[in-house]
């Protein structure tokens, strides 16, 4: 079993995900939780690695602080979007793209980041936690690691509500599945094991689309989506809610030696 590459679905992706509502949700949580765990995005020079990074969406805000980006991905056409992109903007922007898989990452050409960013990609390795070890080789002494991964526990109980039984009774297994779908979704409670057994200090916990992808059908016809993202950034971490969200995000950081 390989892990995915995007290379076929580059441009459908890129839409699904940052060209609708459930992307700008994913874009605003994100975004908030990294500038409120980490202030120094705002006032410092920072070196980011975005793992898997696909058309860098955040590799992009980002360097326009003026922060030194490495945007890497295992898709060609990923990275063909993101050059695209960053030829077209009206600023310079430092960021070096990197075509590689996040296993054959070189750490001694590279060298080391003050944070690192792996956003929606673990669920589709196959084997996720080495991949992420290895990575975190590559995070300063007191550097900041921001894990998004799509979430198992969403999943279940989103077949649940829908009445597909037989599929939780699967365990999810079926025959043909949406090119879409995660083939390795995660528990939050996995996730926070991987945190302790990497010695990372927990410092954000937060649902990505904890009310999105529970809407009606049939909404109010003066439903606002400006009053959507508004509920979606406040309940993203009500625990109740937060480990419902289509996606869960932590950041940590690690020791300082």
């Amino acid at each position: 079993m390989q892990d995915k590459n995007f290379d076929s679905l580059a441009g459908k992706f890129a839409r699904n995900i940052y060209g609708t509502r459930k992307g700008e949700i994913r874009a605003a949580v994100l975004w908030r939780d990294l500038t409120e765990t980490m202030p120094a995005i705002h006032s410092s020079r920072l070196r980011v690695l975005d793992a898997g990074g696909g058309f860098g969406h955040l590799s992009q805000k980002l360097a326009a602080l003026g922060h030194e980006v490495v945007l890497c991905d295992i898709s060609a056409e990923m990275l063909a979007l993101a050059k695209q992109q960053i030829d077209a903007c009206d600023t310079e922007l430092n960021i070096k793209l990197v075509h590689s898989a996040i296993q054959d990452l070189n750490p001694a050409e590279l060298g080391q980041f003050d944070l690192i960013l792996c956003h929606a990609v673990v669920e589709w390795l196959v084997d996720a936690k080495s991949t992420m070890a290895g990575l975190l080789k590559m995070l300063k002494p007191g550097g900041s690691f921001s894990l998004m991964f799509f979430n198992l526990e969403a999943m279940r109980f989103h077949a649940l509500i829908s009445g597909n039984f037989d599929y939780v009774k699967a365990d999810f297994k079926i025959k043909k599945k949406v090119r879409l779908t995660p083939t390795h979704p995660l528990t939050p409670d996995t996730v926070l094991d991987w945190f302790a057994d990497w010695q990372l200090s927990l410092d954000c916990r937060s649902g990505v689309r904890v009310i999105h992808d529970y809407l009606k059908k049939h909404l109010p016809p003066d439903f606002d989506n400006t009053q959507l993202l508004e509920m979606e950034l406040i309940y993203s971490r009500y625990p109740a809610y937060r480990d419902l969200g289509r996606y869960v995000h932590f950041m940590g950081h690690s020791r300082v030696c």
